[in-house]
């Protein structure tokens, strides 16, 4: 039964346990789903929290269901990332420069609250022993709270630099590039491990990242979505808290060949997934890969096939009229699932902090798109 008021609500837009709950009471859809039964606002939170995984595996089940139905052909599939806004604020993100200045103030505001608080008491020897101020208790745990955000940007930033190849004992030079020794002259910048000052951790989600959207900067998630041609079925939901998608193609056409089994015979992409390594990755791949290469694809700047060549391959591909004719197809084909997700079910935040239960949440708003785009398509 939670199950079913679940799903239904979230394939009618109805994303609030609050509002969930009066549903149940109000909407007579709602009323029969829950059967006479009327669950408070905590209980269908709770249960949203706790089952996430349960539900993620649910849209697995209905892009089966979808293709049992026929609904999935795998002939072409394209992917897209669309930024949603996490449960937090941009206002409540801090760069690591401030995080400094704000360490140290703080720190000094402690000690001298402390000094202040330690003459009291000797003043006050004689008197009932009094707490420690408010102020003190509110300073120390802001405090903490600074400390471990830079400790999150710190272990984060050292992770991107031994990824790049960087070294503690490096003398901040930037790392060689595959063949290509390190350019001297000018160093990294800054210490291996020592994040860039405007670089930001949020207090309230800290596993969200600020994005470009059409509003302007936000705190958000990026939802990947591979989408099927023939029915416009999402085939493949996952999220990163990376704005870039390049890097995401091959992990969108693994999950979609592990769930139906069968590798998708096209696959196209915008100029947003393209890299040299993604197209060399892909180069043996049974699906057909058709990626946009923005400037390059446009012949506005040149390609050096010496040293792109599956790029290059990609061009040239891009300038047959199969290609283009192929390529063409993508936005008609992935655009309008993103457009319902947002406009027509009006999912545009996260109700959950956490990417790993932000996965979950968004796995959960898919299958029910999915769920109301094969009831219409089966009519």
């Amino acid at each position: 039964m939670m199950v079913k008021v679940l799903v239904y609500a979230y394939a009618t837009g109805v994303f609030s346990s609050r509002k969930l709950a009066r549903k149940l009471h109000e909407d007579v859809a709602f009323w029969v789903l829950g059967a006479g039964n009327f669950p408070k606002h905590r209980t269908l939170c709770d249960f949203r929290a706790l089952h996430l995984t349960e539900l993620a595996v649910l849209f697995v089940q209905v892009v089966q269901l979808a293709r049992e139905c026929g609904l999935v052909k795998l002939g072409t599939i394209a992917v897209d990332g669309t930024k949603l806004r996490a449960h937090a604020s941009k206002h409540k993100a801090m760069s690591y420069a401030r995080m400094q200045a704000g360490e140290a103030q703080l720190q000094q505001e402690v000690e001298a609250l402390l000094a202040r608080a330690a003459q009291a008491d000797a003043a006050e020897a004689n008197e009932p022993e009094t707490d420690l101020p408010a102020e003190i208790a509110r300073r120390e745990q802001r405090l903490a709270a600074i400390r471990a955000a830079k400790q999150r940007l710190e272990a984060r930033q050292r992770a991107a630099d031994a990824e790049r190849g960087r070294r503690p004992d490096d003398d901040n030079q930037p790392p060689a590039s595959g063949d290509r020794p390190a350019k001297r002259g000018r160093g990294a910048g800054r210490a291996f491990g020592e994040p860039h000052p405007k670089a930001q951790d949020n207090f309230t989600d800290p596993d969200s990242r600020i994005m470009k959207t059409s509003a302007g900067f936000e705190q958000c998630y990026n939802g990947q979505t591979a989408v099927d041609a023939h029915a416009q079925i999402i085939v493949a939901a996952e999220l990163t808290n990376c704005a870039a998608d390049h890097g995401e193609l091959p992990r969108l056409l693994d999950v979609v060949t592990a769930t139906l089994g069968d590798a998708p015979a096209v696959a196209l992409a915008d100029a947003g997934y393209r890299s040299e390594a993604t197209l060399a990755q892909l180069s043996d791949s049974a699906t057909e890969v058709i990626v946009a290469l923005g400037r390059e694809g446009k012949g506005r700047v040149a390609i050096d096939a010496d040293r792109l060549p599956h790029t290059a391959a990609m061009a040239a591909k891009l300038q047959t009229a199969e290609g283009r004719a192929k390529y063409r197809r993508r936005k008609v084909i992935v655009e309008p699932p993103n457009g319902w997700l947002k406009q027509v079910l009006g999912f545009r935040q996260f109700s959950l902090r956490g990417i790993d239960k932000v996965r979950g949440e968004f796995k959960l708003v898919c299958a029910a798109l999915n769920l109301r785009r094969m009831a219409v398509m089966m009519a």
